[in-house]
């Protein structure tokens, strides 16, 4: 059996079509909206379209609302997937034939052209970017809500989960942690129907925050060695010219080596602490 799980917030406009579309795929699958905190009829819509509704009593968050589902699913696998019509039910086929194959986690790899602006793009570029450094596999699409799951392996990592957008990008760090198989499908998302709840002011300063969650779930090292190298031979580089020229260890000297090698302290007890968080419970 599988579960569709759906956060919704203000999304009356384009949930029920969702719904009913999931149901014509998948008439014996089950479907949660996760109405957070809405102030239309998002749950009323959704509810008569046939899915079953969890009401947040007011918003708590995109990884709250996933949070929610994916407790309450009873499904061996979840899907997770947007209200707002940008995610295509006939995909779920996709994802499910991946499932089937082996893998733990299958994301839907929004192409070209799917992105809601070319800043979003370039953002998302950068971040697979640094995703595809820190596992050591190529990361196709680190922030797509668009994915199914193995309920009992995803169900490990609630209490990682932040209650913000940044759900796809812990969660798909903890699996590749863990040594789960993930997988990519490539898909098209269509423009949202209704207005973004994604604020580029307040939520790009919190989008940059998702570089450095990157490291720190999977391997807080392989981000600060780099950076403590460059300063130790900073440091070793000026000392070398200040001799040369002075005869003598300045302060500059003192004050890269220092710092690198505080980096590297801080990357090796980052990375212990992420080893006690993937810790089983």
């Amino acid at each position: 059996m599988i579960s569709v799980v759906i956060p919704a917030k203000n999304e009356a406009a384009t949930v029920a079509i969702v719904v009913t579309a999931i149901k014509e795929q998948f008439p014996e699958a089950e479907i949660i909206v996760v109405n957070d905190g809405s102030n239309d009829n998002t749950g009323e819509s959704a509810y008569s379209a046939g899915a079953t509704i969890i009401n947040h009593p007011y918003p708590k968050g995109n990884g709250a609302s996933i949070k929610s589902g994916a407790r309450a699913a009873v499904g061996d696998t979840i899907i997770f997937m947007d209200a707002d019509g940008q995610h295509d039910p006939k995909d779920i086929g996709s994802l499910l034939t991946e499932i089937d194959e082996g893998y733990d986690l299958v994301v839907g790899a929004r192409q070209p052209g799917s992105q809601a602006s070319v800043g979003r793009g370039l953002a998302n570029s950068l971040y697979n970017k640094l995703a595809t450094y820190m596992t050591g596999h190529k990361v196709e699409d680190l922030t797509s809500g668009f994915r199914a799951v193995r309920a009992e392996k995803f169900k490990e990592f609630l209490y990682l989960l932040p209650n913000g957008f940044s759900y796809p990008t812990t969660s798909t760090m903890a699996f590749f942690r863990a040594g789960y198989s993930v997988k990519y499908v490539p898909i098209h998302a269509a423009q949202r129907e209704g207005k973004s709840h994604i604020k580029p002011l307040k939520d790009g300063m919190r989008f940059l925050l998702i570089i450095f969650k990157v490291a720190t779930l999977y391997s807080p090292l392989k981000l600060f060695t780099p950076a403590a190298a460059l300063f130790f031979l900073l440091g070793l580089g000026w000392y070398g010219y200040t001799f040369t020229v002075m005869s003598r260890f300045t302060n500059m000297s003192a004050l890269l080596l220092t710092s690198g090698f505080m980096l590297f302290m801080m990357g090796l007890i980052s990375e212990q602490i992420t080893t006690l968080m993937y810790k089983e419970r």
